[in-house]
Parts: C-alpha cells; sequence; structure tokens
C-alpha cells in the first residue's frame, strides 16, 4: 500500500500542476509575455532587467496599453501594467478612494517609514494638510528661492569655473547630486553640509540615499520570499539595503536631535521666529506633538522628493540640450530676447524673470516627458472595479503604472514622440500648452499631485540658465546614457561632460 501511494505523488503532483497552471491561464486574460510554468513571465523580465522601462514600453505598444505580468507560482509578483492615460485618470482621480499604497507597498518602501509617499487615508491626508501649509507660507516660499539662488551662485557656478580651468572630464549628474543634496540640507534641516565642494569626496549618506533605492526597484523584480531570505541572512541587495538604513537613520536622528537642542536655546532667549524656517524647524512648531520617528519618516521623505527627482531631471535636460544643438540655441535666444540688454552681466534669474522663458518651459517638460525621476507608480486595489478601457480589476490586485511608457505612446503624444521637441508644449499665441496632469504624469495626477512641482520647475529653470548662460556643455564622445535600475530615473554611469566657456 505504501509502495502505490508514493508511486501515486508524483501523479498528484503532476495533475495539480497541470490545473494551477490552466487556473493561471483562465485568470491571466491579457498576458503581457509568455506564462511559464512555476516561473512565470519573471525570466523574460530578468534578461531585459537591464533595459526594463523601454522592454515594458515595447511590450505595452505591442499588446497593448494595459496587460498583466504573472510572477512565479505562489508569489506577490502579479500585475496589471497599464500606460493608458484613461486608466490613469480613473485610479489616480476618479475613483481616487479605491486605489491606494496599501501594506505590501509600505514592506518594500520600508526606508520611507510611514511618510507622506507611503501613507493612505487619514495618515496621508494630515501629512498632505500639513505639508501643503508649511510650503504656502511667505516666509518659507521666499526662504526657498533664497536658497536655491545663493547655492547656484556660490555653490554650483564657481565649481563649473573650476572644472572649466582644468579641462577635465566631470561628471554632471554628480554634481546636481552634490548641489540638490546641499539644497535639500539648507531647506529641510536649516544646515548646508558643502558636499558640493572641489575635491569631490565621497559623501556617505548620499550614497545610502542612492543604495536604498536600488534595492527597493530590487525587491519589485524578486519574488518577496528572496528578498525576504536575504534580509534574514543578511546578504546580497538586502545587506546594502539595511547598512544604508542605518546610515540613514543616524544621520537624521542626530539632525533631529540637534535641531531640538537648538530650538530649546533660542525659546529660552525669546527669539523671534523669522531666524529658523527650514521645514524640520517648522514641523517642530507646527504639531509639538510630532515624535522623533514622524520627523525621521518626514525628513527622509522629502529629502528623496527634493534631492533625487531634480538631480534626474536636471541630468536628463542638459544631455538632451547638449545633443540637441538647434534647442540649445534656441533656449539661448529666448534670454537674449526676453531678458533684453542684460545678457552679458546675466546672473542668478530672479523667479519673475525665470517664468517668462516660455521655450525653456517646454524644453523642461519634453525632458521630464523622455525621462520621468519617478519612472512607475504602485497602486493597490482595495474593492473590485471595471477600468475604462474594458480591464476588469480584483480585490487586492497590484497595477503598474509605467510613467515612462507613458511618455512614448503615439496615441498620446503622436508620431515624433519619441523626438526631443520642446515645440510641442507652445501655443501659436506662444503660451504654453496645457496637459493634463493624467497625460503629463511627472507630477503625479489627482489628489496626490506633487506639491512642489511649481518650486521645481523654479528650482530648474535657475540652473539651466546659469549654466547655459555661461558655458557650454559637451557630452564626452563614445558616452551612452543608461538609464539605472532604481526607483528614481538617474543616468546609470553618471553624465560625462566637459564645460567650456561660452562666447558672450
Amino acid at each position: 500500500m505504501a509502495f502505490h501511494g508514493y508511486a501515486a505523488a508524483p501523479t498528484i503532483a503532476a495533475l495539480f500542476c497541470f490545473l494551477y497552471f490552466f487556473h493561471r491561464r483562465l485568470c491571466c486574460r491579457h498576458p503581457l509575455l509568455t506564462d511559464y510554468p512555476i516561473l512565470g513571465m519573471l525570466p523574460q523580465l530578468l534578461f531585459n532587467l537591464w533595459r526594463a522601462h523601454d522592454f515594458f514600453t515595447e511590450i505595452l505598444k505591442r499588446h497593448g496599453p494595459t496587460g498583466e505580468f504573472t510572477g512565479p507560482w505562489f508569489t506577490s509578483m502579479d500585475y496589471l501594467v497599464t500606460c493608458d492615460p484613461i486608466n490613469v485618470h480613473h485610479m489616480l482621480s476618479k475613483n481616487f478612494h479605491n486605489y491606494v499604497k496599501g501594506p505590501e507597498f509600505r514592506h518594500i518602501f520600508q526606508a520611507f517609514g510611514d511618510g507622506i509617499f507611503t501613507a493612505d487615508f487619514e495618515a496621508w491626508k494630515y501629512n498632505r494638510d500639513l505639508f501643503h501649509s508649511l510650503f504656502k507660507q511667505k516666509s518659507f516660499e521666499v526662504f526657498l528661492v533664497k536658497t536655491i539662488h545663493n547655492k547656484v551662485h556660490n555653490g554650483l557656478l564657481p565649481i563649473l569655473d573650476h572644472v572649466q580651468q582644468q579641462g577635465r572630464v566631470v561628471d554632471l549628474q554628480d554634481v546636481f547630486n552634490r548641489f540638490t543634496f546641499d539644497n535639500i540640507c539648507s531647506i529641510v534641516l536649516g544646515n548646508d553640509p558643502n558636499c558640493l565642494s572641489i575635491d569631490f569626496s565621497e559623501v556617505a549618506i548620499e550614497k545610502a540615499f542612492n543604495e536604498a533605492e536600488e534595492s527597493i526597484f530590487y525587491r519589485h523584480v524578486v519574488p518577496r520570499c528572496v528578498w525576504k531570505i536575504q534580509r534574514w541572512l543578511q546578504i546580497g541587495q538586502e545587506k546594502k539595503m539595511t547598512e544604508a538604513c542605518k546610515t540613514l537613520d543616524q544621520f537624521i536622528h542626530a539632525r533631529i536631535a540637534s535641531k531640538r537642542e537648538e530650538l530649546s536655546k533660542y525659546n529660552e532667549n525669546e527669539m523671534g521666529e523669522a531666524h529658523h524656517v527650514d521645514l524640520l524647524t517648522a514641523l517642530m512648531r507646527e504639531g509639538k506633538a510630532h515624535d522623533d520617528k514622524f520627523l525621521r519618516d518626514a525628513v527622509f521623505n522629502l529629502f528623496v522628493a527634493g534631492r533625487d527627482t531634480i538631480t534626474s531631471a536636471l541630468t536628463w535636460f542638459f544631455w538632451l540640450v547638449a545633443t540637441n544643438p538647434s534647442v540649445e540655441a534656441k533656449i539661448l535666444e529666448e534670454m537674449k530676447e526676453k531678458l533684453g540688454t542684460k545678457e552679458k552681466s546675466l546672473g542668478v534669474l530672479s523667479v519673475e524673470e525665470v517664468k517668462r522663458l516660455v521655450y525653456l518651459h517646454g524644453a523642461i517638460c519634453e525632458a521630464l516627458r523622455l525621462f520621468p525621476p519617478i519612472p512607475f507608480e504602485r497602486k493597490q486595489a482595495i474593492s473590485s472595479d471595471m477600468l475604462p478601457s474594458g480591464h476588469r480589476v480584483n480585490s487586492g490586485t497590484m497595477i503598474l503604472f509605467s510613467l515612462y511608457a507613458m511618455g512614448r505612446f503615439e496615441e498620446t503624444w503622436g508620431k515624433d514622440c519619441f523626438e526631443f521637441k520642446p515645440e510641442r508644449w507652445i501655443s501659436e499665441k506662444g503660451g504654453i500648452v496645457y496637459v493634463p496632469s493624467y497625460k503629463f504624469i511627472a507630477f503625479n495626477a489627482g489628489p496626490r499631485t506633487c506639491l512642489g512641482k511649481d518650486s521645481s520647475f523654479i528650482q530648474m529653470k535657475m540652473v539651466a540658465t546659469a549654466i547655459l548662460h555661461k558655458y557650454r556643455v559637451q557630452v564626452v564622445e563614445g558616452f551612452v546614457a543608461t538609464p539605472s535600475l532604481s526607483i528614481v530615473l538617474l543616468m546609470k554611469d553618471g553624465l560625462k561632460v566637459q564645460i567650456t566657456k561660452r562666447e558672450l
């Protein structure tokens, strides 16, 4: 009897596998890739991982803007993937409350804690209202612009002058990383670490942010059981994640403790409110009940929002401009035309001046369309729903929006969608063409639209005009711009350029 039982086991297992495979085929009605037994569609993704964003763009163009990705059996790697603006509009705006980040998202993005990017429902609303009130304060707006202006004038331009005089190749992405890190430290913590220095020494905290973001991307492309085992054993990418989070936490908590001590002294001396308007100070004064964990999570989320995204946008913008001389010429011509006789003594432009540069605005929007700083977004359905495209969404379904693919779809942007063409953003009357946020989704859409959108444009325009007026940026011969495998769309090997002074 025992022998017959053992002999039947493989048959039962084979039957079970066949039935499960058949069940998956029935459930997956719109497959994006070949669904292999046991491994699902993961092998094809891993084979194309080095070009993941372009790979998914090609797949979505071939099979339609919405389809299903199924991971290995019995893993939580099944997704509905879409780049259809109508579906995006439905999920991010019309039926916003049914599509949340969810517990799985918070598990993968554990480094973000319970900050605004991972929170849902009342916790998200509280964070949103709090930051909105802080960002709209006039004192903060003045402080923000002054900080950016001073860093461009006293940090960025002197460094580029030094590099230009030496005639050496420089990684412009690294320069922007340091520039934005100093900026965000000043704006959030009220302290400038001066990472943007001539010696370009390694900054441990900056490296830790990059490693944490790469680890989060890694968690999206391997089964949860794999990265959980790696975390338990402290090996591979998960070891880097643990070490990065430790470095980040030590840095942030030290600044929080220092700020508390600083504020207690100011209170004792009855110093005025205007002396400190950085966001950490404002958070401490705005909510006396905010504990260190809340402040840590808030600071981390603000750092990612205000540092990495700006670095990404500036890096891809300058690469596109440097490789499209006609666009560069038009930006310079607009600066000369709109700013009149100021062109020869141009320094760092004011907010009012950069707002007049329509073609530059179009060029930045084009860069963000083609290379959105956050290349994909992730949501989870609370209840069953039917998307406008006709695709069924079950309760608990994970959805991925490919923002990268959305900027490359003919149906939305026309047959020239792969071209860098700032003119598509400019109307016949010379104004900015309005594009709904669910089509141009670089700053998200619906209630979760980025609060820092306007300040981001101001910062990018200040940097772009200051550099383009004084210098010509030339990409080194043979350099290939490759997107990094991270949740933020940086360049894998940086942006290698030579800086030369522009003839005025």
